[in-house]
């Protein structure tokens, strides 16, 4: 809370009547709403600016001669688990790309270890040095045709609903319960309608978007192609435009983003790893490359923190002006959006500010449950005699799937991988504990010739994701991700040659973002060894098991068609 003594120094330094804690000098200020720019200094007190347009003092100068100053960008959607470090990592990582809040959803920990996990955010949040918020996970399990580690009914959720850092409720993923008025997502909806409801619905459209829309969900992500995202504008929807490290939309809703659109539309990252990070950058790089496409460059960064503020109602951010929060990324140019400083809540981000933090214990370090397997585990029988099964489609940059079919020749040990034809085996393990199941099919598009790749990333659930050329590798992949507690492995003619360990809830590493960087290269380069054609073959694994986006998943109970919202038969 803002003190007497603090609001009269504050008023005073506007008026150039006191110094300023902090001044930006002589830097080009980006006006996001009308496209102006204005050499100008920036006077800052606490947390808080206070003046622009003029000129000032200030106990800490910054100079700014030549750059380019622009609010703090939003990140409106995000999972923090799947960039594979920790919350206080994840800070350190991506706050000096100009991201000075983020809208995180801790769905991926919570459906391994429920409240526990979103505890575990909480704390890191009211420690990190960006604006950490959370929308509490709607969808715990995502659906009941897998098993998860945790259930997180209504009542769970409302003890953390007052939280200072909790914003609404996070994605709803469950877009077939909100339509059939499901009890359960309906106690749900009931308990935030006073607050905001985060939406997630591919392809929900027509009269099945009005009644989705209708329970008071305002934002989506899962938006792909630009005549979905305008039905959705049109029927008072925020597009949130996502660029991940598998799902890359950017590209096909960039035109969306115009001089009438930019105050509905926002931007995300969803799920992005460390290794893009450090190569591409953070939302950095969708605003320069929607700036290089061509899209008015003060509509996308007013996309990038106003309007992204506005929409999800964070009235004190978004704006470089007098009496708005001090989020400021500074910039050697506009329309390369080249981060050279940051300022958060007012205070110039460095490498000792970090040190300032104090630590989170981690959680969910014996998460993994599941037993070591025989490659007699991947065995995959023939259904009614029948060689022709369905096939799980996999292409790059998308996290949705499509049902191709494939015919197969059958032995004494069941159907068999068709390398030729880049059909390979694909199984989840249930590793919580619970029941050992194993779902058994076939998946398309990953190119390997041999070797397999294990991942306990296996969006929702989190169970352990299996993909390979051969049952003996399987089991050599699967059995040392069991040893690591999670994590990535490759296997490679009967030995692991490559791993990243995960042993928080078997989704974040203990590991500094650098050293995770490096892992994944190891990763990369070993599964382009096994001659795999994607370029994120981990967390396109990850995406196989997620049965709430189109069109043919995999879970632990077996092929699962979203389509029909059921198993295949």
């Amino acid at each position: 809370m803002t003190s007497p003594a603090l609001l009269t120094h504050m008023i005073m330094a506007g008026q150039g009547k006191a110094p300023a804690d902090l001044v930006i000098r002589n830097i080009g200020l980006l006006d996001v709403i009308t496209g102006a720019v204005t050499t100008t200094d920036i006077a800052i007190v606490a947390d808080r600016i206070v003046g622009t347009h003029a000129s000032y003092e200030g106990e800490q100068v910054i100079d700014g001669t030549g750059r380019f100053a622009v609010p703090g960008f939003i990140d409106t959607h995000l999972h923090i688990e799947s960039s594979l470090v920790t919350p206080l990592e994840f800070d350190r990582c991506v706050l000096p790309h100009g991201v000075t809040t983020v809208l995180c959803d801790p769905h991926e920990i919570a459906n391994v270890l429920g409240a526990e996990g979103i505890r575990y955010f909480l704390d890191s949040a009211e420690r990190t040095i960006m604006d950490v918020r959370v929308n509490l996970s709607s969808c715990v399990p995502a659906t009941p045709f897998e098993t998860a580690g945790a259930q997180l009914e209504a009542d769970d959720l409302l003890p953390f609903r007052n939280h200072p850092k909790v914003l609404g409720l996070a994605e709803m993923m469950n877009f077939p319960g909100v339509l059939n008025a499901d009890p359960g997502i309906i106690a749900k909806l009931v308990a935030f309608q006073d607050g905001h409801i985060d939406g997630h619905a591919p392809l929900v459209l027509g009269e099945a978007l009005n009644g989705y829309l209708a329970a008071g969900i305002r934002t989506d992500h899962e938006a792909t192609s630009a005549a979905e995202a305008r039905e959705k504008l049109a029927k008072g929807m925020a597009i949130l435009i996502r660029e991940g490290s598998v799902s890359k939309d950017l590209n096909a809703l960039a035109e969306i983003l115009d001089e009438n659109s930019s105050s509905f539309v926002a931007l995300c990252t969803d799920d992005r790893n460390p290794l893009d990070i450090a190569e591409e950058g953070h939302l950095d790089s969708s605003i320069r490359r929607l700036i290089a496409i061509g899209r008015p460059l003060h509509h996308v960064y007013r996309a990038a923190s106003h309007s992204a503020a506005r929409i999800f109602g964070l009235k004190d951010r978004g704006l470089v002006a007098p009496g708005w929060r001090a989020d400021i990324a500074i910039l050697d140019g506009l329309e390369d959006c080249r981060v050279s400083n940051v300022i958060a809540a007012g205070r110039l981000v460095t490498p000792e500010l970090f040190e300032t933090r104090g630590d989170v214990a981690p959680v969910g370090l014996h998460s993994v449950k599941a037993k070591p397997v025989t490659p007699d585990a991947f065995i995959t029988e023939p259904r009614a005699g029948q060689n022709r099964v369905p096939v799980i489609g996999v292409r790059p940059g998308l996290i949705l799937t499509f049902r191709e079919e494939a015919s197969l020749a059958s032995t004494d040990q069941g159907l068999q991988p068709d390398l030729n034809a880049d059909v390979i085996k694909v199984a989840v393990i249930e590793r919580h504990g619970k029941n050992g199941n194993i779902g058994r099919a076939f998946v398309t598009g990953f190119g390997l010739k041999r070797g397999a790749i294990a991942s306990s990333v296996g969006h929702d659930s989190h169970n352990i994701t299996v993909v390979g050329a051969t049952d003996a590798d399987m089991a050599i992949a699967v059995n040392r991700l069991i040893e690591l507690g999670g994590g990535f492995v490759v296997s490679d003619g009967g030995k692991v040659t490559a791993e990243l360990a995960l042993p928080i809830a078997g989704l974040m590493s203990l590991k500094s973002f650098e050293a995770v960087a490096e892992d994944l290269h190891h990763l990369r380069d070993a599964a382009k060894a096994l001659d795999c054609v994607l370029p994120e073959p981990f967390l396109q694994v990850a995406f196989l098991a997620l049965p709430v986006i189109p069109h043919l998943k995999m879970t632990d109970r077996g092929l699962f068609d979203v389509d029909k919202f059921d198993f295949v038969s």
